[in-house]
């Protein structure tokens, strides 16, 4: 079977990923308590994509079924609402982290997951200053004297008040893990609340691990609840490059944890196993 993306995906991997990503309909999610644990089971999980994108996805999950495509009007999309609801009802509750990370990505990481995250994309203290916007500098400091603040005041007390340059600033800032929105209000108008990560995830952010150590971990992660994946998979759904994904996925090689029959396609051991089996009995 084809996926949307134009990749070739055994029927076998198509079911294990239903089941894990919750593509079918008696395990479709309802609350956030089934979100929450749905992230920490899958790792990283985006928040509004559909089957047009590659991964497992909040909203994905919510609809249940394996072709969920959002349509053109959200807001009067019944499963899309749910799921922007539950969004802000995870936002709210701090258990799992939420941010626009590498590439513009938005997503939801498990707990367990934050050490390996930033240690791709965190920017330690030492290094703020030479990596860091001087407008990005000047929101975080706010937020350290602050600590949590509305866009609005925020604005106004980092000075950067040009909206452009403001979301520039916050979004640099969710990419080097260091700002995330805590909750959203919607009166009198529409606000993110925005705080400092270390004060929601202190001990995670606070672990130190090696950058080869982080890509094996995300890639194992990823393969874990996927069964196989395609060239370029895990970068986009992860926003690794292709060469750090690779990385990732060929220390699970070195381990005996995965396969690669052909470049960039690498199969979970007992799946492999299982699809050889099913292809000679097909023979």
């Amino acid at each position: 079977m084809a996926s949307k993306q134009g990749h070739e995906l055994p029927p076998k991997i198509e079911e294990y990923r239903d089941r894990h990503w919750r593509r079918e309909e008696t395990l479709r999610i309802e609350t956030a308590h089934q979100a929450e644990a749905f992230i920490e089971q899958i790792g990283f999980v985006a928040c509004m994509t559909d089957s047009r994108q590659p991964g497992p996805s909040l909203y994905i999950a919510v609809c249940g079924r394996r072709d969920a495509v959002m349509p053109h009007n959200v807001q009067k999309d019944p499963e899309s609402s749910h799921t922007w609801v539950l969004k802000d009802e995870i936002l709210r509750r701090g258990k799992v982290y939420y941010g626009k990370l590498a590439r513009g990505k938005t997503m939801f990481i498990a707990p367990r997951m934050i050490p390996w995250f930033n240690a791709v994309w965190g920017v330690a203290k030492r290094e703020e200053k030479k990596q860091l916007s001087k407008e990005a500098q000047a929101i975080l400091k706010t937020l350290r004297k602050e600590w949590e603040m509305a866009t609005g005041d925020l604005r106004d007390e980092s000075g950067v008040k040009d909206r452009k340059a403001f979301t520039r600033a916050i979004d640099e800032l969710q990419a080097a893990m260091i700002v995330v929105p805590s909750e959203v209000v919607y009166q009198p108008k529409f606000s993110y609340i925005w705080t400092l990560a270390e004060g929601r995830f202190p001990e995670r952010l606070a672990q130190k691990v090696d950058r080869k150590t982080a890509l094996r971990e995300i890639a194992r992660c990823f393969l874990d609840c996927a069964g196989m994946t395609y060239p370029g998979e895990l970068a986009k759904v992860a926003g690794l490059s292709r060469p750090d994904a690779g990385i990732g996925n060929q220390a699970l090689v070195r381990e005996n944890l995965a396969v690669s029959p052909s470049t960039g396609r690498y199969i979970k051991m007992n799946l492999a196993r299982e699809l050889e089996l099913a292809a000679g009995s097909s023979a």
